[in-house]
């Protein structure tokens, strides 16, 4: 595969993360990672001052505007993902209209402000299914340090069978594990990202061989995991050369629609 060929489908941009390299992350994110051989990043913001798990709605406004500046800076590595929140509808409805519909992002990040399979997401969701742009849904299995609100791979696997129109970027192959792969094996709307954790032996060959590459993706979750170290999972892993293309980028291009316009 050629340098800069891969795509990033999920880093993250925004204050909470600082200090990494230096005090500019959109650029330390676009210059680590060109280095690596990623020539595509799919970011959002998730807060200002630090990673806001319920943002108010000025405080989604003030981090879509971070993302929308970075993209607005590197066009050509940077792709935007809106981040919404279901607490407040109609607010993320207008978010989702000025960066979606009347906007260059391409897709929706959603975080653990409300579990996946709640009903009060359906509005959101709706209009997603109309724009045909896919949900990055966060989710973990954890055991400590989880929150109330925090979907599960269970909790995605009910919302995509609620509404099979939705395309679903599962982040965290790595928080979910086994059991989160065999949550969401039996719907064919929901792929998984390899983001999540250290690298485990066999883990990216073990999510290929039960869904098929088509439904495994590249992650990083940079800056939270050094790009080059989420990279090794699938490149350390027994994937053919045709596998690997899927993963890296391939299934990006397909799911993110978009991007072949940015």
């Amino acid at each position: 595969m050629p340098v800069t060929a891969v795509i990033d489908a999920h880093v993250h941009l925004g204050s909470g993360f600082l200090p990494w390299r230096t005090d500019d992350l959109a650029a330390d994110l676009v210059a680590t990672s060109a280095e690596q051989g990623i020539g595509r990043l799919l970011v959002s913001t998730l807060g200002t001052s630090s990673l806001l798990a319920h943002p108010s709605p000025d405080e989604l406004r003030e981090a879509n505007e971070i993302t929308a500046a970075a993209v607005a800076r590197f066009p050509d590595t940077l792709a935007g993902v809106v981040y919404l929140s279901p607490e407040h509808p109609r607010e993320s409805l207008d978010e989702l209209a000025r960066h979606v519909a009347d906007g260059p992002f391409v897709g929706v990040k959603l975080w653990i402000a409300m579990r996946a399979n709640d009903i009060r997401l359906d509005p959101l969701v709706e209009r997603m299914c109309e724009l045909a742009v896919p949900l990055l849904q966060h989710a973990w299995y954890k055991t400590v340090d989880g929150t109330p609100d925090e979907s599960t791979p269970a909790d995605v696997a009910v919302l995509a069978g609620r509404h099979p129109d939705l395309q679903i970027q599962m982040a965290h192959l790595g928080g979910a594990g086994r059991r989160g792969v065999a949550d969401i094996a039996p719907y064919p709307n929901i792929v998984v990202d390899t983001s999540g954790g250290d690298p485990v032996l066999g883990e990216v060959d073990h999510a290929v061989a039960e869904l098929g590459a088509e439904r495994v993706l590249f992650g990083s979750d940079a800056p939270i995991r050094d790009p080059a170290t989420a990279l090794s999972k699938v490149l350390g892993s027994g994937l053919s050369e045709h596998e690997r293309r899927l993963v890296l980028r391939e299934n990006a291009l397909r799911l993110y629609r978009r991007l072949a316009g940015t």
